[in-house]
Formats: C-alpha cells, sequence, structure tokens
C-alpha cells in the first residue's frame, strides 16, 4: 500500500481531533456585518493574510497584499518564508512579514515507523505557530483575515477560532480545492478524499464571510455543491505591470545572456529557430508526456519535409498538414521545480529530436517576466484537479503578450479563446499539429500574429483594475 494513503487517515484523524479542541474553546460571539471600527473613517484598515505555504511561491497572495498597501491598508503577512517574495512587497512599510517557523527536520522523514508519529508532532505544531502568531504577534487591531485555500487544514480552523476571539471578518481566496488535489494522489475513490472533501466544505460554509474564485465557474461549485449562501465574488487572476512586452533591443540583450538562449542568438533573432517557453510544478496535473508527444509529431514532419525538399520528391506529409511544409527549429526553456523533474529529464535525454532542442532551468523572479516576453509561444500543460480553477501561468504569458497553447478543460473558456489569443488541444498529437500549423512558413506567420494581437488585448486587463473594482470594496478600500 502507498505509505501516503496508509498514514493519510490517522493524520487526518489526528487533525480533527485538534480542530474540535478548539471548536470547544471558549470565544468571543462571531461579530457579523461591519466591524464596529471600520465605521470609522479615520481608522486604518489592517489585514491579516494568511498563506500556509511559502509566500514567495505564492504570486496572487504577494499581489493581494500590495494592492491593500496601494490603496492604504496595513498588511500582516503570515505564512512561510522559504524563497524572497517580490521586491516591492518587502519594500513596502504597510506590509510586515511574519514568518512561520519551519518545522524541525527530523519531522521530516522517509521513515514508515517514524511517519505516522511525526506527522501528527507536524500538525500540532503548526496549529501551535498560527495561533501564537495571530494572538500574540500580529496587532489586535486587525479587522479582516484574508485566507488562501488550500490548504484548508488546519488553517479554516484556525481563521474560525480567531472570528471568534476577535470579531475579525474571514475572506476566504478559493485557488482550487484540496480534496480534488488529494484526489489526483491517492484516487477519487480514497475514503481519506471523501472525508477530506466534506472537511472543506463543511468549514469552507462556516469560516467564510467573503468568498473570492479564480473563475465564475468555482463561484457555481461553492453556491450549488458546498450550499455557501454568503456573498461570492469572482476574482479572476491578472498580470502586474512587470510582467510587460519588450522592445527588440531589450529582448536581444537577454538572449544574448541567458545561457540557454546565448548559443541560438542568430538564429533566434532571424527567425529560423522559435522560442518555446513552459512553465511547469513537475506534478501529477500536468501530464508532460503531452508535450513530448507534440514534439515528437513536430519533429518527424520537420525531418520529413527536409528530407523532401532535398530530393525535390513532390509528395504530401499527412492529409491534415500542407505538402512539405518549411517548420523552423524550436528551442524550448522548460521552468519549474517540482517531484516528476527528474523522472521527466531522463525521458528528455532519450529523445533524439534534428529539429527541437530542450532545455530545464529554474530562474530568478526578475528573469522570469523577461522570458516570457521573449517567447514566440507559451506552452500550458495544467489540466485542474477540479477543472474551474485557471493556471497562473496562461495570465502571465498574456501578460508579456505571449499566447499560448493550453490542454482543454471545463473552466479554460474563461480566459483562453482558440484561435483568438491561443490554441486549444485534447492530447498531444493535436498539439503537435497545432505546432505544425503555427509555425508553418507558407502562412507567413499569419496566424500566430492574430494569436498574439489577442494576447496582447487579454493581457491589457491588469490586476490593480481588477482587484480595486471587486476586492477593494470588500475592504472598505
Amino acid at each position: 500500500m502507498d505509505p501516503v494513503l496508509e498514514y493519510a487517515t490517522p493524520i487526518l484523524v489526528t487533525s480533527l481531533a485538534l480542530s474540535a479542541l478548539l471548536l470547544l474553546l471558549p470565544g468571543r460571539p462571531k461579530l457579523t456585518g461591519t466591524p464596529p471600527s471600520s465605521a470609522d473613517p479615520n481608522h486604518e484598515t489592517r489585514v491579516i493574510v494568511l498563506v500556509l505555504g511559502d509566500i514567495g511561491r505564492s504570486p496572487r497572495m504577494q499581489y493581494h497584499a500590495l494592492s491593500i498597501a496601494r490603496k492604504g491598508g496595513k498588511v500582516d503577512l503570515v505564512g512561510y518564508n522559504d524563497s524572497p517574495p517580490r521586491p516591492e512587497l518587502l519594500a513596502s512599510p504597510s506590509i510586515t512579514i511574519h514568518p512561520i517557523p519551519p518545522p524541525p527536520r527530523f519531522l521530516t522523514t522517509s521513515s514508515k515507523a517514524l511517519f505516522p508519529i511525526f506527522a501528527p508532532i507536524k500538525i500540532a505544531l503548526q496549529l501551535y505557530h498560527l495561533l501564537s502568531i495571530l494572538i500574540y504577534t500580529v496587532p489586535h487591531t486587525a479587522l479582516y483575515m484574508l485566507l488562501q485555500n488550500p490548504p484548508s487544514m488546519p488553517t479554516f480552523l484556525v481563521a474560525w477560532f480567531m472570528s471568534r476571539l476577535r470579531g475579525i471578518k474571514v475572506v476566504i481566496d478559493w485557488h482550487n480545492f484540496g480534496w480534488t488535489i488529494l484526489g489526483q494522489k491517492l484516487g477519487e475513490g480514497a475514503p481519506i478524499v471523501g472525508i477530506a472533501g466534506l472537511y472543506e466544505k463543511f468549514f469552507g460554509k462556516l469560516v467564510g464571510d467573503v468568498h473570492f474564485t479564480v473563475t465564475y465557474a468555482m463561484k457555481d461549485v461553492l453556491r450549488n455543491e458546498f450550499g455557501i449562501t454568503s456573498s461570492i465574488h469572482p476574482l479572476h487572476d491578472r498580470p502586474p505591470t512587470h510582467f510587460h512586452s519588450l522592445t527588440p533591443a531589450e529582448k536581444t540583450t537577454f538572449l544574448s545572456t541567458f545561457p540557454p538562449t546565448s548559443t541560438h542568438l542568430s538564429p533566434l533573432l532571424s527567425g529560423s529557430t522559435k522560442l518555446l517557453v513552459s512553465s511547469t510544478s513537475w506534478t501529477p496535473d500536468e501530464d508532460f508526456q503531452l508535450l513530448l508527444t507534440a514534439l515528437t509529431t513536430y519533429d518527424r514532419v520537420a525531418s520529413l519535409s527536409d528530407f523532401l525538399s532535398l530530393s525535390s520528391t513532390p509528395a504530401a506529409i499527412t492529409p491534415s498538414t500542407d505538402p512539405a511544409p518549411k517548420l523552423p527549429h524550436l528551442l524550448l526553456i522548460i521552468t519549474g521545480k517540482g517531484p516528476q523533474k527528474s523522472h521527466y529529464e531522463a525521458e528528455i535525454q532519450k529523445l533524439d529530436f534534428q529539429h527541437i532542442t530542450i532545455h530545464t532551468a529554474w530562474l530568478e523572479a526578475e528573469d522570469y517576466p523577461i522570458l516570457l516576453a521573449c517567447a514566440d509561444l507559451g506552452v500550458c500543460l495544467h489540466t485542474s484537479s477540479s477543472g474551474v480553477d485557471l493556471p497562473m501561468k496562461v495570465v502571465d504569458l498574456f501578460g508579456a503578450g505571449v499566447p499560448v497553447a493550453a490542454v482543454e478543460f471545463k473552466a479554460l473558456s474563461e480566459l483562453v479563446k482558440d484561435g483568438v489569443n491561443g490554441v486549444v488541444f485534447k492530447d498531444g498529437e493535436e498539439l503537435g499539429q497545432r505546432l505544425i500549423s503555427l509555425f508553418n512558413d507558407s502562412k507567413g506567420g499569419r496566424e500566430l500574429a492574430v494569436l498574439k494581437e489577442g494576447a496582447e488585448k487579454e493581457g491589457g486587463r491588469r490586476w490593480d483594475g481588477e482587484w480595486d473594482g471587486i476586492a477593494g470594496p470588500v475592504f472598505r478600500l
């Protein structure tokens, strides 16, 4: 049996037991409506932004914090401080970071015998550290708590307790559903997945005074399946200002200094090589094999095209492609970290492409938007565990003025419009054919130019404008 599945149930039971203890603690009744202090126009708006994850790798929550500060509010940002946040966040005098202490190293163990002992201790430490920070470190004047979900355990219980203790208004920012992510790991039929779903639905309804969702489809799920009756505001991810198009000179400067592209500078500038970028977390919800299948299809057609042009033998390649399409070389840069990275790097090494070069890279935060803006096309393999979230990487690409090829799923049409700002595919073979069509020299780049225009138009809708109209009024900012 998978050790995660074997020990998941006792861990969840332990967490629920600890949660039950919190429910029994006495506290002030939960305040409803507008907190009394917010009626005073001279009283500052202070918001606790809670992330039970790495702050530096939680861009949406960083953007929330920056928006609150920009509108004159004070922010207490609580989360793990594993990687550096945005420079402007660190420089803001209105944002205070309260790092959650990392768990002791000995609690991170691969031992099957020690795991069921250490995991409940880790959960208990999370509860202790969160409550200690929120009760004793964060100023008592906070009016709101903005909570990222997932994860919901134990943060929903902590938020509920603080709302009773201090009358704080809880705003849940739904990025996805934790139980659907767990279902991808353990299987939808695993008992622990059902229990986690009940927990998330019950406490999501109990805790949240106001809810943000990343899609309209997610709002429908919260309303119709979770039974949430309080206010729900779809707040789509939009690119911040540091994602933008570059001038030709700016592109040349970056491409000539970035190691994976510097050796391809001349063909990149001439257009005989096209730059593809794919940002991935190397997790099961992104089937990287789709991209490898697509690249194999592309390379096969490009190689056959070369052979036919050399032999001067007229022939049709496939019924779905132009006769002997002239295809450029592809340089694919894959960014990101994750558990399946080493596995797919080994798979890439086995491939013998003639017209495709692949590099994996990890970029600093300031370089990532520049790389995206240099790309001809972005590839998104996100399939969504729930079907109702949206990948922020597509938003980033649109902000940089770059069209995208994305895997089709339920809510994707809220962001990617097939043939307008990107292309949508169902499998690797279809993606391969879309790449052949987009980069077919005989078409003169017309299809890609139309998509780029659509991406730039979509990218013109920015985070600040979206946030000010939807989230600002929730915090009376």
